[in-house]
């Protein structure tokens, strides 16, 4: 481990999915904020659209999602006749038609809603909104899950994107983490989505997981380019117990070190590059052919909750319970618990627990912040002046980036600020340089990688 990683890697700055981050949402922002929100957004303005499903039918002790363990398909039925109302709670502000660029599905386990109430679900989604040929609609898929009949569903409800939740092939490593599912089990999903023509496919994948090391990742890399998905992204495992309890049942002892961390890491970004796919930002890759190769050579790359995206609308509609929305007017994130989101929702309110209205500062910083992530340049002058400030206005922030100028890490030509290629892995420290309110708050952090 040199001493650059000792300074930078080890620190605790957000992953800037938005900006401000999300520990910085409050109560001022209400349900009837986010109705006067929707209801001024433009009928042509392009949305892209998000739904929680917060099941799992056990809860393996790395996640650090928002789920909670479904036994029986009940409580999903019953989420489900509260979703559709959600939808139609939205569609009733924003009025019918807007145009849809992506839908993605997360959780939970979104693939354990039954056949009916899911396709039923989609059905009030072509209702309400106008979603074209050209959207991408994504969902994220368990592979223990993937049968011949969910497939088929999938195939009718129009998904076009398929991300499996892989992390790691080696059964120890699998054991400590509570999600046995074996290679076989594995491509035998990939093999029945791409028999129904679902062949854009993803895999996430996870290192400084318990028991990992370099060699269960070169295996973990070797099985996953047999399987050939368009796009792979590369998490580093947020050990969290504070956040989510179930992750105590982890044996601290057998996570590796901040030094194993970053030979995990940088062992499978080589694998993955020598095999020809493009690394995109801090932990995504994906295959040159793949709309988020495109993207980045485009210059069109962006970050939202999702993390890297090809999507570039400017409204981000969340449904289901804690799902977090973006508009040009702030952020907004619904109630946490299913039992409050669904008596808001039976009141016939929009169930927003917090949110964030964005000042003309926030948006200027949070273009900053998203250009270093993406494209690992942003030029401070032009930001400021598509905002409506002087060019110098963010100079002042730039004496937050003298150390990893003098490192080289980062390099500064006037008003353009881009991270060098050695700084590449630290592109959150640097992005932290321009986060006006990273030390008002006391949230902690994941590590910087």
């Amino acid at each position: 481990m040199t001493d650059l990683d000792h300074r930078y890697a080890t620190r605790s700055v957000p992953r800037y999915t938005s900006y401000p981050t999300a520990p910085h949402f409050h109560a001022g922002v209400t349900g009837a904020t986010y109705g006067d929100w929707l209801a001024a957004l433009a009928p042509s303005s392009e949305l892209s659209l998000y739904l929680h499903v917060p099941f799992c039918r056990n809860i393996c002790t790395y996640c650090g999602c928002h789920t909670k363990a479904a036994r029986k398909d009940g409580p999903l039925h019953d989420y489900a006749e509260i979703l559709l109302c959600e939808i139609d709670l939205v569609a009733a502000r924003l009025g019918s038609g807007h145009p849809v660029s992506h839908i993605h599905w997360g959780g939970g386990t979104p693939s354990l809603m039954p056949r009916e109430p899911f396709l039923a679900i989609t059905a009030a989604l072509r209702r309400h909104f106008d979603i074209g040929e050209a959207c991408e609609h994504a969902i994220e898929l368990d592979p223990r899950t993937v049968t011949p009949e969910l497939a088929e569903t999938l195939r009718e409800a129009g998904i076009t994107r398929a991300s499996l939740g892989v992390q790691d092939f080696d059964l120890t490593v699998q054991k400590a983490i509570g999600r046995v599912q074996p290679f076989s089990q594995v491509a035998r999903a990939v093999d029945r989505l791409r028999a129904v023509g679902i062949t854009q496919i993803n895999f996430d994948l996870m290192y400084g997981l318990p028991h990992q090391d370099v060699e269960t990742i070169a295996e973990t890399v070797r099985l996953t380019r047999e399987l050939a998905p368009g796009r792979i992204a590369l998490f580093g495992y947020a050990h969290v117990p504070w956040m989510k309890k179930h992750q105590r049942l982890i044996d601290e002892t057998a996570l590796p070190d901040t030094r194993a961390r970053l030979a995990m890491a940088d062992f499978a970004r080589h694998e993955l590059v020598e095999a020809g796919y493009e690394a995109i930002g801090l932990d995504h890759f994906a295959l040159p052919d793949d709309s988020m190769a495109l993207a980045l050579r485009a210059g069109t790359l962006r970050r939202n909750f999702q993390g890297y995206t090809t999507d570039t609308a400017d409204t981000l509609i969340g449904l289901g319970c804690s799902s977090i929305g973006r508009l040009p007017q702030g952020h907004v994130q619904n109630m946490p618990d299913t039992g409050g989101w669904s008596r808001a929702v039976r009141d016939r309110l929009l169930p927003v627990a917090r949110g964030f209205a964005l000042s003309n500062e926030d948006r200027a910083r949070a273009a900053i912040i998203e250009q270093l992530m993406t494209g690992h340049m942003a030029d401070l002058a032009e930001i400021a002046r598509a905002h409506g400030f002087a060019e110098v206005h963010f100079a002042g922030d730039l004496a937050a980036l003298e150390e990893m100028i003098d490192d080289g890490l980062v390099e500064v030509s006037g008003s353009r600020v881009t991270i060098t290629e050695p700084g590449q892995r630290y592109a959150r420290v640097a992005a932290a340089a321009f986060d006006a309110y990273l030390d008002r708050g006391t949230a902690r952090h994941s590590l910087a990688v």
